[in-house]
């Protein structure tokens, strides 16, 4: 069995829902599970209705139309009958967030959030089953939430392993052509739980450990994984080969083509994991494989923006120690932020951080309480492997650097 995982960008409009079934008829469809993301932007759009909903519910019709509204016009592109039951298919789904919000007394943003936002996937999945239907690739449409059982630690929750594996191997026929969502689960109450944004790779890579698949191929609009993100630098290469150890680099550090908890499944089983452009499916890709060596060898750019440095000295200048940081990470992890750099002297130190789940505003008293503190917002880490003086150059050009931390392959660098 083959694990096709197509993202929101493939699946954007009626024209992208067509050109899966244009992938299909070129890589053949036999034996083989899709992982379809959310249509487009609907993640955002579904985010909007949770916060909405949030504001006292001020504007959250709004929020909601706008998702139907997206919706309606791509089955009204895709389905000339204006009877089909994709129509009815779709109108249950919003129903049932409808009702959802309506009956919810969970004041729980996490919980809500999970509930609400996975919606999105199931809508995208119903629509391109129903349209592959339509075109004569006949297919299975399955709940994720019925394979993938995690606990209960919404927005970014863990995977029950032992659950998932009975579970996936107990609802999948690998003799036919199955479609289900990215990104979601289920806890053990059958609660929607999602495994972290853009987690549709995650869950690819999960079912392909599961089933013992062949490969795993991620559809992307970029011709594979390019040695920098084009949305944030010039002249990017295209590396035709990685090996699984370095593409968990590239992920850890932020790079986003692969999502960082992808990796390690397919490494355990062996599993050859494809990045490919579903603009060009011919086209070779990057193919990332045990015991390969990065090719080409060049400097591979990861920028993470919008993060956060800070830097902590004793007040009383004795010894920052073990017992010291033990205390500091506690914090961080209770409030949910993510450790991205850390150096350390004997007196201070200093620790970049991402602060998406807005933690940074109730950890800095604390932290102020015992340590003086230095906080820049707003800063960026930048992350060069397999760096060259020029590389370095290049990054610092127009920068005031905060941070700088090398050693051998790779150099990072946080500036303002």
């Amino acid at each position: 069995m083959r694990i096709f995982k197509f993202g929101g960008a493939s699946v954007k409009d009626a024209e992208g829902v067509k050109n899966v079934v244009a992938v299909l008829k070129e890589t053949g469809h036999a034996d083989t599970l899709l992982v379809i993301s959310a249509m487009g932007k609907t993640t955002n759009a579904m985010e909007a209705i949770v916060n909405a909903y949030f504001d006292r519910r001020n504007g959250l019709e709004e929020a909601i139309q706008v998702v139907v509204d997206n919706h309606k016009s791509i089955v009204n592109e895709l389905f000339e009958a204006k009877n089909h039951d994709v129509h009815h298919a779709v109108n249950a789904l919003i129903e049932e967030f409808r009702g959802f919000l309506m009956w919810n007394k969970s004041p729980k943003y996490a919980f809500v959030y999970d509930q609400v936002v996975g919606y999105g996937e199931l809508l995208s999945t119903t629509i391109v089953s129903a349209y592959l239907n339509e075109v004569g690739l006949k297919n299975h449409w399955l709940d994720v939430r019925e394979l993938i059982k995690t606990d209960n630690n919404y927005r970014d929750a863990q995977v029950n392993w032992e659950q998932t594996q009975k579970s996936v191997m107990t609802n999948v026929n690998m003799g036919e052509l199955n479609i289900t969502q990215g990104f979601l689960g289920s806890d053990e109450n059958n609660f929607t739980t999602t495994l972290g944004r853009e987690g549709s790779d995650y869950t690819a890579a999960i079912l392909a450990y599961c089933l013992k698949a062949d490969s795993v191929t991620i559809w992307k609009d970029v011709p594979g994984v390019l040695n920098a993100d084009p949305r944030h630098f010039q002249d990017t290469e295209l590396l035709h080969e990685i090996s699984y150890r370095e593409a968990i680099e590239l992920a850890f550090y932020g790079a986003t083509v692969i999502h960082p908890k992808t990796l390690q499944p397919l490494q355990g089983q062996e599993i050859p994991l494809h990045v490919k452009s579903f603009i060009n499916p011919k086209e070779r890709g990057t193919t990332v494989g045990r015991g390969v060596k990065i090719s080409p060898e060049i400097p591979c750019f990861i920028v993470k923006k919008e993060q956060v440095l800070l830097k902590l000295s004793s007040l009383d200048f004795s010894f920052i120690v073990e017992e010291n940081m033990s205390e500091i990470f506690k914090l961080f992890h209770d409030h949910r932020l993510k450790v991205d750099l850390i150096q350390n002297s004997a007196i201070s130190f200093s620790v970049c951080l991402d602060n998406k789940f807005n933690g940074l505003k109730e950890v800095l008293p604390l932290l102020e309480r015992k340590f003086k503190v230095t906080c820049h917002e707003n800063v960026s880490l930048y992350t060069i492997r397999h760096f060259d003086e020029n590389s370095v150059a290049h990054i610092l050009n127009g920068y005031s650097v905060l941070v700088e931390q090398r050693g051998k392959e790779t150099v990072q660098l946080v500036v303002k």
